[in-house]
């Protein structure tokens, strides 16, 4: 009991910071491609929707490639600051965040595309600034859609385990989360354990999905 408990516990503090790691600049991410025209932004929404479609444990290795020792990443902060990423819970944040952007920005690009952009121009004509315009008008107007991908990236974030793996491996007390806990506990033929996680696993999924379909729904009212 105390083991699953302690699992339990280090997936939602990882899922939470992994989205408050991306929240910022997804919100800033969804309102570009929402509202602003590039050169490159093509490239920019592939490579953002890249871990949707690739094997997680593709988005892992390339993350490992990046953060470990040798990598660029991986080098630089190891010598600069001497952390190290890879096989650290710093490692399972990082595939967790990695994995939930995706979901994140999607989310938000759509909730800042359902914002008026007359009410947006009104503000602009009474001489607000276009941070105050952000501010007080288009981040207002599209929180609730915000919110509801917020929830549905910690849902994301918390079932992660392909990247995970690659990236921070089983360490019992360290890296260990609900996906990987039920993995080795398969692996094991611990059934009965595994199936404990499983349904933890299910009950906090359920619940974030339930509650990002509930702020959708009041958002989609609301409009």
């Amino acid at each position: 009991m105390h083991e699953n408990l302690q699992i339990t516990a280090f997936s939602l503090l990882v899922a939470a910071a992994g989205t408050a790691l991306i929240l910022p600049g997804g919100i800033a991410l969804g309102w570009l491609l929402a509202r602003k025209t590039w050169p490159g932004k093509a490239l920019v929404e592939t490579l953002v929707a890249l871990p949707l479609v690739i094997p997680p444990v593709a988005t892992g290795l390339i993350l490992l490639k990046l953060f470990g020792r040798n990598g660029i990443f991986g080098a630089w902060l190891s010598q600069t600051f001497g952390v190290d990423i890879v096989f650290t819970w710093k490692a399972v944040v990082l595939a967790a965040a990695v994995m939930a952007l995706p979901l994140l920005v999607r989310t938000v690009r759509v909730a800042f595309e359902e914002v008026p952009t007359r009410l947006e121009h009104v503000a602009r004509t009474l001489g607000s600034g276009p941070w105050r315009v952000f501010f007080t008008v288009s981040l207002p107007l599209a929180a609730r859609g915000i919110c509801a991908g917020g929830v549905l990236a910690f849902a994301r974030a918390l079932g992660e385990f392909g990247a995970t793996v690659m990236i921070a491996g089983f360490i019992p007390g360290e890296t260990v989360t609900l996906s990987l806990g039920i993995y080795h506990h398969v692996q094991l033929g611990q059934d009965d354990r595994a199936l404990v996680l499983l349904v933890i696993s299910a009950a906090l999924a359920f619940a974030a999905v339930a509650v990002s379909e509930y702020l959708l729904r009041r958002r989609d009212r609301a409009s």
